[in-house]
C-alpha cells in the first residue's frame, strides 16, 4: 500500500519528473535529447501517462488536499515563522539530513544540489543576490522536517481560490478537490479580481511561499520573485493566470524564467567542494542576511 504522506520515494522523485515535463529548449539541448521543432503536438511524450506510480500518487494527493482553506491554514500555522531561529548554514545543514539515496541522477546531498545551482549562476557571471537566490530557493523543504507531507512541502504551484488551468499537471485529479463544490471558485476569476497581483492570490501551500517570507526583508525583489515563484510552472512555463497578474508581475517573471534552467539543469555528479566555496559564500550570506533568520 502507498503511504499517502510520502508517496515518492524521495523529494528528487518529483524534480526528475519536472525535468522530464518540462524541458528546457537551449541550455538542456547539450546534455538532454533536443526536442525536434517539427514534432506535431500529438508526437511529444505523454508525460502524465508515463510517469510513476509514485508520482502520480504524490499529485493526486496534493490535488485533493490543497484547497483555499488549506493553504490559508498552512500560511497562519507557518508564517509566523515561530519555530526555530537559525543561520542559513545552519538551515543548510538541517535540510542536508533529507539525504536522498532513490535519486539516479546523483548521490549527492541536498546541500550540494543547492551549491551546484548556486555555482553555475555564479560562472555564468549572474550577481550575487541572483547566486545566493540558488543557494536558499529550496531551504523551504525544511518543512518535510516539521512532519508536513511531501504534497504540502513540493509539487508544482497554481492559484486556490479560482478555476484550475488545464495545463496544471494532473488536471484530472482535481476531481477530488472539495472547492469543487464551490461555485464561487470554479470562474475564471473566483475569489479574486481582474490584474489584482499575485501577492493577494492564495496559491497552493508549499515550500516556495515559506521560503519566500523567511528571506522577504533581505533580499532584492527579483531574487524574491525567483524564490516565491519558481514552482508556479502553470505561469512561467505555460503563461497561464496572466489575467490575475499586475505589470509588476509580468515585468519580474521574466527574472523567474531565468532561474527555472538553474534549478532543473544543474545536477550533476561533480561533488562541489565545500572547504574551498566556503569563504565565498560565508561573505556573501553575511552580506544580505542577519546572523539568524526566524524559521
Amino acid at each position: 500500500m502507498i503511504d499517502v504522506n510520502k508517496p515518492l520515494a524521495g523529494l528528487e522523485e518529483w524534480e526528475d519528473f519536472l525535468k522530464e515535463r518540462y524541458p528546457e529548449p537551449h541550455k538542456a539541448a547539450e546534455v538532454f535529447e533536443p526536442t525536434n521543432p517539427s514534432k506535431k503536438k500529438e508526437e511529444f511524450r505523454n508525460y502524465e501517462a508515463d510517469a510513476r506510480p509514485t508520482v502520480k500518487e504524490f499529485y493526486r494527493q496534493n490535488h485533493r488536499h490543497q484547497t483555499y482553506d488549506f493553504a490559508m491554514a498552512k500560511r497562519k500555522e507557518f508564517l509566523s515563522l515561530n519555530r526555530r531561529q537559525m543561520s542559513v548554514w545552519e538551515a543548510l545543514e538541517f535540510l542536508n539530513t533529507l539525504v536522498d539515496d532513490s535519486d539516479p541522477d546523483t548521490n549527492l546531498s541536498q546541500l550540494e544540489h543547492l551549491l551546484q545551482t548556486s555555482e553555475q549562476i555564479r560562472k555564468d557571471g549572474h550577481p550575487r543576490w541572483f547566486i545566493l537566490a540558488g543557494l536558499v530557493h529550496d531551504l523551504g523543504k525544511i518543512l518535510c522536517l516539521y512532519g508536513q507531507p511531501q504534497w504540502a512541502v513540493v509539487g508544482d504551484t497554481f492559484p486556490t481560490g479560482c478555476g484550475w488551468s488545464n495545463k496544471i499537471v494532473f488536471h484530472p485529479f482535481f476531481a477530488d478537490n472539495a472547492d469543487r463544490n464551490r461555485p464561487e471558485m470554479q470562474t475564471r476569476l473566483g475569489v479574486y479580481e481582474e490584474g489584482c497581483g499575485l501577492d493577494k492570490v492564495n496559491l497552493s501551500w508549499g515550500h516556495d511561499e515559506y521560503i519566500y517570507n523567511v528571506t522577504k526583508d533581505y533580499l532584492p525583489e527579483e531574487a524574491l520573485y525567483m524564490l516565491r515563484y519558481h514552482s508556479f510552472y502553470p505561469a512561467h512555463r505555460d503563461g497561464e493566470y496572466n489575467y490575475l497578474m499586475n505589470d509588476k508581475d509580468r515585468e519580474m517573471f521574466k527574472w523567474v524564467r531565468a532561474f527555472n534552467p538553474y534549478d532543473l539543469y544543474t545536477k550533476s555528479h561533480e561533488k562541489p567542494n565545500l572547504a574551498e566555496l566556503r569563504p565565498f559564500y560565508d561573505d556573501l550570506i553575511k552580506e544580505y542576511f542577519p546572523p539568524t533568520l526566524r524559521w
